[in-house]
């Protein structure tokens, strides 16, 4: 019974139905199925969203959305633009300096695509090709939920339960995080050394670099209070990302002086909408877990892949094998909710660090927002740049090929995500 809501679920999605429909048909179908009351789905649908640390979820996208509105990217930019502006793909490194430090602020890939889209671009253009722009410009978005605070790891942490901490999954990101950006860097270099694009940006400036520094020191600051906060216990998530939105607001009124009163409503509204599609994801697959759950599934899941191996390094090669698969056709806020209460719990059978497996199973689903044909940023971007997906997926192929490198080093090496939150008592 519960193999026909997922199949359900999964032709729906597939199909192009909106995800948050597709998961109440399907959860509905299999509450049906088994003769349930479907008094019972408006329930577990308020439990699943009535959480304090989901709200840290909307109040960094407001945070997000305020630091765009306070004209930090400007200031981003010119400060990345000082470093590493004047070489071999100098401005695809201005556009990914300035991904890696707006990651540290909103926390998700769309949010990053969104606002870099619209201040690179026209840039951009000017030296490389309109889809090369929109593949690195993607790429560096995607850094968004791998450096904190992310959005990601949050509902990760929450599906999981407490067998891992967000502050944890916080740390584990860093390294990656730190190695995707300078690869996606070498990369760059490499296509525009090839290519034989132009030389852009500044010459290096010593004086330059410490006044743009001192501009956007402000900026740099706030994930360091903000993550270090909730890294050190001083506060949890959710006030931590409190803490951003007034942080923001303060750089917004006080420092850049760009945001007004009026942009309020919109910075508000734009949260508010991209948080209800979140929160509808949560609430329509928690009923869809609740079937997984009354259903036994767990247990059965657990049973069947323990027939299949008893080596914990097959059963993370298998999990993400499948999450690739899963991360080309379905969003991932999705495949956290439905798949976490599923994987999470076999993963602990193996004897797995929770921290480990929770970061590998996170930063496979953000790679699929750049896996067609349900990649998220690639519809972004096009209608950014007014080019079509094939051209863009063509493009990323160095990027992508570049972040399952680094999914392969964090399998094989695992102090790689590890080192640094066990370091810090994680």
């Amino acid at each position: 019974m519960t193999g026909v809501s997922i199949i359900l679920f999964l032709l729906l999605a597939i199909v192009g139905m909106p995800l948050a429909f597709a998961l109440g048909i399907g959860s509905l179908v299999g509450l049906w199925m088994l003769d349930f009351d479907l008094v019972v789905m408006p329930q577990r649908m308020m439990h699943a969203v009535n959480s304090f640390p989901l709200m840290a979820i909307p109040l960094f996208m407001l945070a997000g959305e305020l630091m765009v509105r306070a004209g930090i990217m400007d200031r981003l930019i010119a400060f990345a633009n000082s470093l590493v502006g004047r070489m071999h793909g100098g401005l695809a490194h201005v556009t990914i300096g300035s991904g890696t430090l707006f990651a540290s602020v909103s926390g998700a890939a769309v949010a990053s695509a969104s606002a870099m889209g619209s201040t690179m671009v026209p840039s951009l253009r000017r030296y490389y090709p309109d889809a090369y722009s929109g593949a690195v410009i993607a790429s560096a978005a995607n850094l968004g939920p791998v450096i904190p605070p992310s959005n990601a790891m949050i509902v990760y942490a929450l599906m999981a339960g407490s067998s891992v901490s967000v502050g944890g999954l916080f740390l584990a990101g860093i390294v990656p995080g730190i190695l995707l950006a300078v690869g996606f860097m070498a990369i760059a270099s490499y296509i525009s050394w090839r290519r034989g694009y132009a030389l852009t940006g500044e010459r290096f400036n010593l004086r330059n670099v410490l006044i743009q520094t001192r501009r956007a020191l402000v900026i740099i600051l706030m994930p360091v209070i903000v993550v270090g906060g909730i890294v050190g216990g001083v506060f949890t998530a959710t006030e931590g990302a409190a803490i951003a939105v007034v942080y923001s607001a303060f750089i917004g009124f006080v420092v850049t002086r760009k945001l007004r009163l009026a942009d309020l409503p919109s910075c508000l509204y734009r949260a508010a909408v991209t948080s209800a599609m979140v929160g509808a994801l949560i609430a329509f697959a928690s009923a869809l877990t609740f079937v997984f759950t009354i259903e036994m599934v767990p247990m059965a899941l657990s049973a069947f892949i323990q027939s299949l191996t008893t080596d914990p390094l097959i059963f993370i090669l298998l999990t993400m094998a499948l999450l690739v698969l899963i991360g080309m056709l379905i969003e991932s806020n999705a495949a956290y909710i439905m798949l976490v209460p599923l994987f999470a719990p076999v993963a602990l059978t193996y004897g797995i660090d929770p921290l480990y497996f929770g970061f590998l199973f996170m930063y496979n689903l953000v790679i699929g927002m750049m896996t067609p044909p349900v990649g998220v940023l690639y519809f972004v971007m096009s209608g950014i740049t007014r080019v079509p997906m094939t051209r863009l997926v063509s493009e990323s192929l160095p990027f992508v090929a570049f972040q399952f490198a680094i999914l392969g080093l964090c399998i094989a090496f695992p102090s790689v995500v590890t080192a640094l939150p066990r370091a810090l008592g994680f």
